[in-house]
């Protein structure tokens, strides 16, 4: 019922206002964009300080965790399950099959503090993105990737560390140590 409702208030907030609501799930700085579509809602563990942008599907229904601070953008897909390998295999039988579907993938997908993920990436089930990661556009991850790594590509691999940019950026400005700190132990 619940999800329904957070739907239904989306998408009439779309149609009203086409703007993005503070206040998701009753977490004051969260945002999620009234285009995103979420499935399974009821199996996300969404932190506050959250940005979810314009036109993302969000499929939690085999569990999905974000992070305090996470940015989504826009064009992102996460999916916790896929039927592809299965639907292959099957053909048509895929639709009247009866007990465990062979091939099927399905997996929890966590996505840690202060992590970034870029315009048109697809997050694939079972994947476990570390705090402070930042994923590059178009970029498809799968597995775990590191705390502060830097990914991009099909399949995304690591191609740096953000420590070493927040390093200079903290050299800019030094009065926001505290607050990097903070999140980043």
């Amino acid at each position: 019922m619940r999800s329904w409702l957070n739907r239904l208030r989306r998408r009439l907030w779309h149609a009203l206002f086409f703007r993005i609501v503070f206040g998701e799930r009753g977490l004051a700085h969260t945002r999620i964009a009234p285009s995103t579509c979420i499935e399974g809602e009821q199996q996300l563990t969404l932190s506050d300080h959250v940005f979810i942008g314009q036109f993302n599907f969000i499929d939690a229904t085999a569990g999905l965790t974000i992070g305090e601070g996470v940015q989504i953008t826009n064009f992102v897909s996460i999916v916790t399950h896929s039927s592809h390998r299965s639907i292959r295999l099957l053909g048509r039988g895929y639709a009247t099959h009866a007990g465990e579907v062979p091939a099927y993938v399905k997996g929890p997908i966590a996505i840690g503090a202060y992590s970034f993920i870029g315009p048109h990436s697809l997050i694939e089930a079972g994947a476990v993105i570390g705090k402070g990661v930042v994923v590059c556009a178009y970029s498809q991850v799968r597995g775990a990737v590191p705390d502060f790594a830097i990914v991009a590509g099909q399949p995304a691999v690591q191609v740096g560390d953000v420590r070493e940019r927040d390093a200079k950026l903290l050299a800019q400005y030094p009065e926001l140590a505290a607050h990097y700190e903070a999140w980043s132990r």
